[in-house]
């Protein structure tokens, strides 16, 4: 909640594909914030709050970040990309498919950041291995899963994208 002597702005950001206006928004607040509180989209996740766990991860114009370290007003006229939106359609994606074939959704809490998180490593490496992925993962927490089912989730979408070809 804002005071009457707290600066506040307005600008514009692009979510999952929409435009939507940000009024009267603090300049402190968080991207994390204002994507949950201010617009309703709740893919990422509040875990944390200091960027260590990767729940809140998504991508900003294409580019991996945690959502909680990022002032939402430095942000106006940008694309965010959260895991609800990266297959456009509602459909899942190829990532989001083998989380659930694998077993590496269980709690669901950091699913939506390691979504986002492997998305991002699949794009800069199309065939990573074991350390490559874990690399990939290395700022995201899971509690549930041991990560092994993680792995062996980015695994298969690395070999059905290699059986599809290009």
């Amino acid at each position: 909640m804002t005071g009457p002597l707290e600066p506040t702005a307005g600008y514009t950001l692009e979510v999952d594909g929409r435009e939507h206006r940000v009024e009267g928004a603090w300049l402190g607040e968080s991207l994390l914030y204002v994507l949950r509180e201010r617009l309703g989209r709740t893919a990422a996740k509040d875990a944390c709050a200091a960027g260590e766990c990767g729940a809140c991860s998504v991508l900003v114009d294409g580019t991996l970040v945690s959502a909680c370290l990022v002032l939402a007003a430095e942000l106006d006229g940008c694309r965010v990309t959260t895991a609800a939106g990266l297959a456009g359609t509602g459909a899942l994606t190829d990532v989001q498919r083998a989380f659930v074939a694998t077993g590496a959704v269980q709690c669901g809490f950091c699913t939506p950041g390691l979504v986002v998180a492997v998305q991002d490593l699949l794009e800069r490496v199309q065939d990573p291995d074991a350390d490559e992925i874990r690399e990939g993962l290395a700022g995201n927490l899971c509690r549930c899963t041991g990560y092994g089912r993680i792995v062996a989730a980015v695994q298969a979408v690395v070999a059905a994208r290699t059986e599809d070809g290009p």
